[in-house]
């Protein structure tokens, strides 16, 4: 886990964890301020309950990227209704509007496609109703939970708080790339190599 300075691009901390966890994170939070590091802002990949507990103390921005891929995921790049083609043409207009006028088309997307969200498919086998357009309805929460954080970078602009993860991305990238090179390396030779790669 890394815990970076997205202005300065500077490594703050790292752990090295078997999984990520929120307790992690906020472990993490903490121990930077113990380092006497000053969190301003938090920018986040989407975890809602880590979100969740960080907006109690910190601006916490949702990366606009990983929405972004959460959408993707659930619709795919070419969904085949028109309540998905709609919806994924206004989760691509989050770069370019504001949380009221997305909270208002999402209102009024919702209004149009409620029957068709109701929509309900026996299994047959088990005799159990379950949502016929889950992955829509997913992709439409997911949207709904995450709008508080999808503009905060606006709300604090003297902050400059970035609107993505894309410092911590790009950074993960070239060191995987390293390691990729280095597969049959020893877990304590990998350890060293990405120590060296993100600064002792």
């Amino acid at each position: 886990m890394l815990f970076r300075n997205a202005l300065t691009k500077t490594n703050l901390l790292r752990l090295y964890v078997k999984h990520e966890t929120n307790a992690l994170y906020m472990q993490g939070i903490e121990e930077l301020e113990r380092m006497g590091y000053k969190v301003k802002a938090v920018v986040a990949d989407g975890k809602s309950a880590l979100m969740r507990r960080l907006s109690a103390k910190y601006p916490v921005q949702m990366c606009h990227y990983h929405q972004a891929a959460i959408i993707r995921r659930y619709l795919t790049k070419n969904p085949k209704t028109q309540a998905g083609i709609e919806l994924k043409r206004i989760a691509g207009m989050v770069k370019g509007t504001d949380k009221e006028s997305l909270m208002a088309m999402l209102g009024l997307w919702l209004e149009q496609h409620k029957l068709f969200l109701s929509e309900r498919t026996v299994n047959l086998e088990t005799n159990r109703r379950h949502y016929t357009h889950r992955r829509l309805r997913n992709a439409y929460n997911s949207l709904k939970h995450n709008l508080p954080y999808l503009f905060v970078c606006r709300e604090y602009r003297e902050l400059n708080i970035p609107n993505t993860t894309n410092s911590n991305e790009g950074h993960f990238s070239a060191l995987k790339k390293r390691l990729k090179n280095h597969n049959g390396m020893s877990m304590a030779n990998k350890m060293k190599m990405i120590d060296d790669f993100l600064g002792s």
